[in-house]
C-alpha cells in the first residue's frame, strides 16, 4: 500500500520535524536534538555547548521506520526535535516534579550534566519566568504535535502505539549504579500498554542472545510514556532506553559506529515490526 503524499509529507517547524506515516505507530526521539539557540549560548559553560547528554544519532538509527510495512499501511510516523535537552527536556513533567523520587534527577530545564556538574555559568540558570517561556515556546509545540499525531493515527486505525526511543551512556554513577543492560524496555510496570504488547516486545529481546535486556528495570518510562500511555483509551506507549555501546562510541566526539549500528538494526527492526503487527484484542 502506498501512502498518500499528504500523509507522507514532512512537517518542519523551528521546534521539530514530523514525518507522517500510515501505520498505527509513532516513533518519538525527544532527546536527539542538539541545537542551543544563539541568544542562550552565552549562559552555558563551554562543555555544555557540546551537548554531551544527547541521545546521539537516533534519528539516523531509526530512519528505517519510514519504509516498514504492515497490513494497515506503510511507514511509521517519526517525530524529531531540533533543540537540545539542555534547553528543555521534552520527557519531563512540565510541573518539574522529579522523574524518579529519591534519586539524582535532571530537571525540566536541566542545570547539571549526567555526571553532576553544572551546565550553566554561575548565576545563569533559568529562573521561573524563563522556564515558563521555554515550556510555552519549546515544550508545548512538540507535545501538541505528538498528541495530534497519536489522535490522527487512532482515528484511522482504532488504536495507536507510541514508541519513545532513547539512548544513554552505559555507566553514569551520578544517575545509577553499575552498567546498564544494552536494552532497557519500559512500560511503567505494565500500565502504559496492553499486557499482550508488553509480552510481544519482551519476547523479541528474549529470542536473541547478543544484547542484554531488562523490562521495567532502572528505566520504567519517562513522562512521555506515562502521559500518553492510556491502553483503555486505545493508546499504548513503550520506552526503550538503549545503551550507546550498542551502536556508537561512548567517548567524545560520540561517533556513529558503522559495524555496531549495522549489527543492532535487525533487532530494532524486529522490535518495531512487532509494534506494527500487534493489534488490540
Amino acid at each position: 500500500m502506498t501512502a498518500p503524499a499528504a500523509e507522507r509529507a514532512a512537517i518542519r517547524t523551528e521546534n521539530y520535524t514530523l514525518l507522517r506515516g500510515t501505520l498505527p505507530l509513532l516513533v518519538s526521539v525527544p532527546h536527539c536534538g542538539t541545537a542551543i539557540p544563539s541568544e542562550l549560548r552565552h549562559l552555558y559553560t563551554e562543555r555544555a555547548l557540546q551537548a554531551e547528554d544527547t541521545d546521539w544519532h537516533l534519528e539516523r538509527l531509526y530512519a528505517f521506520v519510514h519504509t516498514l510495512a504492515g497490513d494497515q499501511g506503510q511507514g511509521a510516523s517519526l517525530l524529531v526535535p531540533r533543540l537540545s535537552r539542555y534547553v528543555i527536556d521534552l520527557n519531563r513533567d512540565p510541573s518539574n516534579a522529579p522523574m524518579y523520587p529519591g534519586r539524582n534527577n535532571t530537571e525540566l530545564c536541566p542545570t547539571r550534566h549526567f555526571t553532576g556538574e553544572p551546565i550553566y555559568r554561575e548565576g545563569q540558570a533559568p529562573d521561573e519566568a524563563e522556564i515558563h517561556r521555554r515550556v510555552a515556546t519549546c515544550f508545548r509545540p512538540y507535545h501538541d504535535a505528538l498528541a495530534a499525531e497519536l489522535q490522527r493515527l487512532k482515528s484511522v486505525h482504532g488504536h495507536a502505539v507510541l514508541f519513545d526511543a532513547h539512548s544513554i551512556k552505559s555507566e553514569l554513577p551520578w544517575l545509577f549504579e553499575g552498567t546498564l543492560p544494552h536494552m532497557n524496555l519500559g512500560t511503567v510496570e505494565g500500565t502504559s500498554c496492553a499486557p499482550a504488547l508488553r509480552e510481544a516486545l519482551a519476547g523479541v529481546f528474549a529470542a536473541q542472545g547478543d544484547y542484554s535486556h531488562v523490562v521495567d528495570g532502572r528505566f520504567k518510562g519517562g513522562q512521555i510514556t506515562r502521559q500518553y500511555g492510556r491502553p483503555a483509551e486505545g493508546v499504548h506507549a513503550v520506552q526503550l532506553e538503549m545503551c550507546w555501546r550498542a551502536y556508537m562510541e561512548e567517548t567524545a566526539p560520540y561517533a556513529w559506529h558503522e559495524a555496531r549500528a549495522a549489527a543492532v538494526t535487525p533487532l530494532l527492526k524486529r522490535l518495531v515490526q512487532a509494534m506494527i503487527d500487534w493489534k488490540p484484542r
